[in-house]
């Protein structure tokens, strides 16, 4: 199994910056395409932004031009750097994995979420 670890989030004031960082471990063969959700209260979940294991990336057209995805493969960590921060972003954040085990069994890992909160 895969086990991941998101940290990072917390209360900043609009126009701010945090960086998360979800940290995977387990039994990992391999990890595929990483990605950011959110959920903010009463929404559902969304994407935020993806990158595979090459580092291609994409993002939400909400968080273009702001967020960064970046991943360290040899790490196993995933990062997104989020500057310009605007209370709209407030919700809770996911870091989700496509992920191989050793037993070369393959699905998809969440991690338990990281509160962030933009004040106006």
């Amino acid at each position: 199994q895969v086990q991941l670890v998101e940290s990072g989030g917390g209360l900043v004031q609009a126009g701010g910056s945090l960086r998360l960082s979800c940290a995977a471990s387990g039994s990992i063969f391999s990890m595929n395409d990483m990605g950011w959700y959110r959920q903010a209260p009463g929404k559902q979940r969304e994407l935020v932004a993806l990158i595979t294991s090459s580092g291609t990336t994409n993002y939400a057209d909400s968080v273009k031009g702001r967020f960064t995805i970046s991943r360290d493969n040899a790490k196993n960590t995933m990062y997104l750097q989020m500057n310009s921060l605007k209370p709209e972003d407030t919700a809770v954040y996911y870091c989700n994995a496509d992920a191989v085990i050793t037993s070369r069994s393959r699905s998809l890992y969440w991690g338990q979420g990281t509160q962030v909160t933009v004040s106006s």
